[in-house]
């Protein structure tokens, strides 16, 4: 195959640009194009490539029936976002005035997009188009640009391509083979010719009672004819009031990240609201138009997938609307009997002399001439027989959209690459950007998209800027070069758990003090180290940040953050995960919502699995996602996977914290404890020295000497590395605090605990007014070490005023119970700890900073003399793992337990 290749000359020099569709959205999109290289002077040719004879109708507007009417007003049908008037003074110039409330014909403006297209051709100077008449059906890479294979032979190589692919085609799996074989099914009726079928005798069924079918049973129906309509709903579309008022204002409280059932809630009461205000709820759905991407962005996955199942039909009857004039046809037809819908699903169609034999979910039998799909396009990319789009995800130059909804786009509409595939110059607009966007597929909407592209597209095909600035993982920074780099530097060591980020993080925003992420994450770290001095402002400098220059990912970060640190537990977790779901490869919030080395998390470990896993096609092989599944693997007893996970992230980046963390639990669960003590002394040695969680490795390699019972081993390890001079904020506590009370809780340490100088040394504030669940759990262990019964008070009656429900829920009962110990309590002790033992987890600890609980248990158990229950539990920790200590305790259990039950020695 031969590469088509421009003529010779000054046009050689012009960069190329292919948009793939000349339907409405490919017209609208070379138009631009053209119009915006040429105001720039910059040499363009643009190849516009479709099999269609015409440019600009497409399936959309190429019907010649006259009462196939725009179901949006003429007045807002300009191809310009910046000029409203340009449709209506068109429409004016060809003789056609028309009033912009009015509905005109599809057809016309067909006609308009077909010389808009032909008039900017000619009118350009900088910009040459050129017209194929082809499909293209594979795209592959060559350099930047791509490389286009023709359906009809050949290929055209170009710098960079929009893909205007339109709706993908109906799906027919609900209709038979026999049926799709037998001659009297139209699948696509926008097809050329697919009506001509429909000319003789006979009623029809169209399947869907949507936009399409209204326009079908206009065309088909007539009196010696039933047309019959199904949908399982059976909902019709409604329709636009003839004097339509003024779009309301959108409500305040509109937040996608508070879940679905909230959203609903703010939704019906703007609706009520707007009615009772001027008698209609148009103007209140018509209001939310701006809003509805991002309101979408911000559901939480699950809820996007309710929402489609729940409401998105109910959605579009709605906000997709009628003309006046098509409604009162639909009325006339429905009053007469010509047209009869109902809901219902089609149970089985046989082909039967000359006729369909229709059996319908509702028990009904139809007999009529021909079956028509009107069920519209396919909403996701898989199972489409489309070559192109197939072509793209096989080889990853394009991935399936949020919900399973058409493919994955950046900001700017960009297709985003599967994971470890290099990045094409390929664009996209229209209804393959439903996935991101929702609403996507009206003319108002597209307009502003092509403008969009055609400036995004254009810029990357110039030097006159450098390309925008993006961390490790391709996500946009609104930032400077500088200020950029230094943010992905502190990113890595983030997610590496390795100390500088901070620091890392106030260089940037001092080179770009309105570098919003930055902030963001400033205000994250201050917020894990508790340190209450400097989050708030990082969280308020991002805030204003935000509003000032960043785009929708960075705001919608910036919120997830906000929400995090200053709303109710669930707001800042659907907050977070809705802006994962949204924007998956942001792994600073990835970071954030799991429980890691790194972050306390916003999820339960269930959740945090969920979310992992879930993120396996997006992060691929890359060395943080490996140690985060390796966590997960390990949480989940699947310790060979978790092994080989960390090993291979480790392989990739020997300081990956998260593999190491998680190698080091595999290490302690399987009571491998002397291979993980060797193992860890040498990570120790090699890594350690810039390791910001170098205390909790520390601190595991504690725990195996504190499991193989030795005690020499485990004062050494505290004197050398947990000691309140090495250890610094918070680890003051969960490292160096825990393995005091731990030790205390096993009697592995004799005297009086060092914790003075932790306490001393530690923020204050996670002592008398922890953040999060996290801390105050360890400061509660911390205060317990020290005997401090009136902190240990205040420390609970700060979690039960607490708005977060762990607070409640784990640490009041857990201070307690402490005091309990702390004053020898036993029977008291054992109460209030035996059912706190399945609720630690909701603090974020881990299955091994968990068990510091179930310790403090036996210990009160023995000391209480429960030697059977004490038994019982430590032949349960057996069964888990090997441990020298548990066993040692046992016997001791066991003989105490035997001495009770001796009979006593009478002397005579």
């Amino acid at each position: 195959m031969r590469e088509r290749r421009p003529g010779r000359g000054k046009s050689a020099l012009m960069r190329r640009v292919a948009v793939v569709g000349a339907g409405a959205a490919g017209s609208l999109t070379a138009v631009q194009l053209m119009r915006q290289a040429d105001r720039l002077g910059r040499p363009v040719q643009v190849w516009l490539i479709d099999p269609a004879e015409r440019t600009g109708p497409g399936i959309a507007y190429s019907t010649c029936d006259p009462r196939h009417l725009l179901n949006v007003p003429a007045g807002r049908m300009s191809a310009f976002p910046d000029d409203p008037g340009h449709f209506l003074r068109w429409l004016t110039d060809h003789q056609l005035p028309t009033d912009p409330g009015d509905f005109v014909p599809r057809r016309v403006y067909g006609q308009y997009l077909s010389d808009l297209v032909e008039r900017t051709a000619a009118a350009c100077r900088h910009a040459r188009l050129h017209r194929v008449r082809d499909e293209v059906v594979a795209v592959r890479e060559q350099g930047p640009g791509p490389v286009l294979r023709l359906a009809g032979g050949g290929e055209l190589r170009v710098d960079a391509a929009v893909l205007a692919l339109g709706s993908l085609a109906p799906a027919q799996d609900w209709a038979g083979a026999g049926l799709r074989d037998s001659g009297r099914f139209v699948a696509d009726p926008w097809a050329p010719g697919a009506l001509d079928r429909l000319a003789g005798e006979g009623d029809v069924l169209l399947v869907g009672t949507g936009l399409t079918m209204v326009d079908l049973a206009a065309t088909l129906a007539r009196p010696d004819r039933v047309v019959h309509a199904v949908s399982r709903h059976g909902l019709l579309p409604q329709e636009h009031l003839p004097c339509p008022a003024p779009p309301a204002e959108a409500p305040a409280g509109l937040d996608g990240s508070l879940g679905l059932d909230a959203l609903r809630r703010v939704v019906r009461r703007h609706l009520s609201a707007t009615r009772r205000a001027c008698g209609d709820w148009r103007p209140a759905l018509d209001g939310l138009r701006p809003l509805t991407a991002t309101l979408w962005q911000q559901l939480p996955a699950a809820d996007r997938a309710r929402f489609l199942a729940e409401d998105l039909r109910t959605w579009e009857v709605h906000r997709h609307r009628m003309a006046p004039a098509a409604a009162a046809t639909l009325r006339r037809l429905l009053a007469s009997g010509l047209l009869q819908t109902r809901a219902a699903t089609v149970a089985g169609a046989v082909p039967v002399d000359g006729a369909v034999e229709v059996a319908l979910g509702d028990g009904t039998r139809l007999r009529v001439a021909a079956v028509v799909n009107c069920t519209g396009a396919r909403t996701g990319p898989h199972g489409t027989t489309d070559p192109l789009v197939r072509c793209l995800l096989e080889r990853g130059y394009g991935r399936t959209g949020p919900a399973g909804l058409g493919l994955d786009t950046a900001g700017d509409g960009r297709l985003v690459p599967a994971p470890g595939t290099p990045g094409l110059r390929l664009w996209t607009i229209g209804a393959a950007r439903r996935g991101n966007l929702l609403e996507t597929t009206a003319v108002p909407e597209i307009r502003a998209q092509a403008a969009d592209v055609a400036t995004h597209l254009l810029d990357a095909l110039t030097d006159r800027r450098a390309p925008a600035p993006a961390d490790r993982y391709g996500q946009p920074l609104s930032t400077t070069p500088e200020a950029a780099e230094l943010y992905d530097r502190a990113l890595e060591r983030i997610l590496a758990g390795s100390l500088g980020a901070e620091d890392l993080l106030n260089q940037a925003v001092a080179v770009d003090p309105d570098f919003a992420v930055a902030h963001a994450a400033l205000a994250l770290l201050g917020h894990e180290l508790a340190d209450a001095g400097h989050t708030p402002p990082a969280l308020a400098a991002a805030r204003r940040a935000a509003a000032m220059r960043a785009d929708d990912r960075e705001r919608s970060l910036v919120a997830a953050v906000d929400a995090c640190l200053t709303g109710t537990e669930e707001r800042g977790k659907a907050a977070l995960l809705g802006h994962i779901a949204g924007h998956p490869r942001d792994a600073l919030a990835v970071s954030a919502a799991v429980p890691t080395v790194s972050f306390n998390g916003v999820t339960s470990a269930e959740e945090a699995q969920e979310l992992v896993e879930g993120l396996s096609a997006t992060y691929g092989d890359d060395w943080w996602y490996l140690g985060q599944l390796a966590f997960v693997r390990q949480e989940q007893g699947h310790w060979e996977e978790a092994e080989s996970l960390a090993c291979r992230a480790l392989a990739a980046q020997p300081c990956a914290g998260h593999a190491v963390h998680a190698r080091a639990h595999v290490y302690y669960e399987t009571g491998e404890h002397r291979a993980g003590l060797a193992w860890l002394d040498e990570w120790l040695r090699l890594h350690g020295g810039g390791a910001g969680h170098r205390s909790h490795v520390a601190w595991h390699a504690a725990l195996h000497e504190l499991s193989l019972d030795d005690r020499p081993a485990l004062l050494r390890r505290y004197r050398q590395e947990l000691i309140a001079c090495k250890v610094g904020g918070g680890r003051l506590l969960v490292d160096s605090a825990s393995m005091l009370w731990r030790a205390r809780m096993t009697d592995s340490w004799s005297g009086e605990l060092p914790v003075g100088e932790l306490l001393h040394a530690a923020p204050r504030h996670w002592l008398d007014a922890p953040a999060t669940g996290f801390a105050a759990l360890h400061g509660a262990l911390a205060l317990a070490a020290a005997e401090d019964l009136d902190a240990l008070g205040q420390l609970r009656a700060h979690a039960l005023a607490h708005h977060q429900a762990v607070f409640a829920l784990v640490i009041a009962p857990l201070c307690e119970a402490l005091s309990d110990v702390v004053r020898e309590d036993w029977a008291q002790a054992v109460r209030r700890l035996r059912p706190l033992l399945a609720l630690v987890a909701r603090t974020g600890a881990s299955k091994a900073q968990q068990e510091v609980v179930e310790e403090t248990l036996l210990h009160a158990l023995i000391a209480g003399g429960e030697y059977d229950r004490a038994a019982r539990l430590l032949a349960d920790r057996l069964d888990r793992r090997a441990s020298p200590l548990d066993r040692r305790r046992l016997d001791a259990v066991h003989g105490r337990h035997a001495g009770r039950r001796a009979p006593a020695v009478i002397s005579t």
